[in-house]
């Protein structure tokens, strides 16, 4: 018998594990053994879905019609629903035909590279990113310029930084506000001087705006995807998972131009099909039902990451900028490395988080995960009394300031 030449292909073989997925299931697995373990890792509310989308998708699951195959773009009364919050809520004029329903903001993401990129093309990445769109850009055969930006400058990188990474051969733009990891959120001033940029250049702008509802301070959500000139350039990503706590019902979508999402649906024709109709029901009933449960998420998410921002300053080596956006503490640890404790002198925030796992019992995402070492992210989407205690762990083992 002669075995295959190779098991898993190059292509498949070269990605890596979503990190935070991995720091997750590593806390949930030590829980599941007997350990007391808290989870700063994944991007998670700790809410349950408000009681009005449980509601719709009980009802859904009763009717047979919702049993069977329905269009792959996705349902025809959510797709409206859909292009009426964007141009709502992101100035972008949507009709339902620029609307492709996916399972999940994973599946928007990869489904908009790869219906944009060509091998060869260059996706400029602003860092610190998302763990999984290197990863996407990559699976879709694109190459990924990173675009550092760091506490300095607030995260948020500049005009001259981008042209500085501009090739012959840069084709789309990256562009997350609110962000992940980070919580940064550019003002107006500085999302249209971006978004102009990249329209003047003719490059295509991904946006992702699965925050969007998520600010603080009266910190304003700006849209890339309103500015007129980007009106045939721009795809714009969303979901219910972040702002409505529906993380596991699976419902994403993207809108754009209709010639991308046309082929962007043909792509899913071939990969999933439909997405689950009850889930996409449900999704209907959040994106058309009330704000009150997301505002009240909204308001307990900003009590916290007050907690969180004062709490993390007290520990030593530890810099915390105040998050304007989404639900996520990046840690400058710098300071923090090549420190001993208790017998190990951590060199890299990635040593720095596997200690922290290690003796505190507390689950963090090094700032490997997206872009250079030296950072830490922490989610504030967990329970009150997790938050404090996980802290005050990683405050005993590294010191106070």
């Amino acid at each position: 018998m002669t075995s295959p030449a190779s098991r898993v292909s190059a292509r498949i073989g070269s990605i890596a594990e979503s990190a935070t997925m991995k720091v997750d299931a590593k806390a949930k697995a030590l829980k599941a053994a007997g350990e007391d373990v808290i989870g700063f890792g994944a991007g998670e509310p700790d809410f349950p879905s408000p009681q009005h989308v449980v509601g719709a998708a009980v009802e859904a699951a009763k009717d047979p019609k919702n049993h069977k195959y329905t269009p792959a773009a996705g349902l025809p009364a959510l797709r409206q629903a859909l292009a009426e919050k964007t141009t709502r809520d992101s100035g972008f004029q949507a009709e339902a035909s620029q609307v492709l329903v996916t399972n999940g903001g994973k599946q928007a993401v990869y489904a908009s590279l790869a219906t944009l990129v060509d091998p060869g093309d260059e996706v400029i990445l602003p860092a610190p990113y998302w763990t999984t769109y290197p990863e996407a850009i990559k699976l879709a055969g694109g190459t990924p310029v990173e675009v550092f930006a760091g506490p300095e400058q607030g995260f948020k990188v500049t005009v001259e930084q981008l042209e500085a990474a501009r090739t012959e051969r840069s084709k789309v733009l990256m562009f997350v506000s609110p962000s992940n990891p980070t919580g940064a959120v550019y003002s107006p001033e500085e999302t249209y001087a971006i978004g102009r940029w990249a329209a003047q250049n003719g490059l295509w702008v991904i946006t992702d705006e699965i925050y969007e509802k998520l600010t603080y301070d009266g910190v304003p959500f700006t849209s890339i995807a309103s500015l007129p000139e980007l009106a045939d350039q721009v795809v714009i990503l969303s979901g219910v998972a972040k702002t409505y706590a529906m993380t596991g019902w699976r419902v994403g979508w993207m809108v754009g131009p209709a010639d991308i999402i046309k082929a962007a649906t043909t792509l899913q024709t071939h990969l999933t099909s439909n997405v689950a109709n009850v889930s996409q029901l449900a999704a209907l009933a959040a994106v058309t039902g009330p704000i009150e449960p997301v505002e009240q998420m909204r308001e307990a998410f900003d009590r916290r990451r007050k907690l969180m921002v004062e709490a993390l300053n007290s520990v030593a080596g530890f810099e915390c900028p105040v998050p304007e956006g989404a639900f996520y503490a990046y840690v400058d640890v710098r300071q923090a490395l090549d420190k001993d404790y208790d017998g190990v002198t951590p060199t890299t925030s990635a040593e720095l988080a596997e200690l922290i796992l290690e003796k505190a019992k507390v689950a963090v995402v090094p700032g490997e995960a997206f872009g250079p070492s030296g950072y830490l992210r922490l989610s504030y989407a967990l329970g009150d009394e997790d938050l404090v205690a996980g802290i005050e762990r990683i405050r005993a083992l590294l010191g106070s300031k």
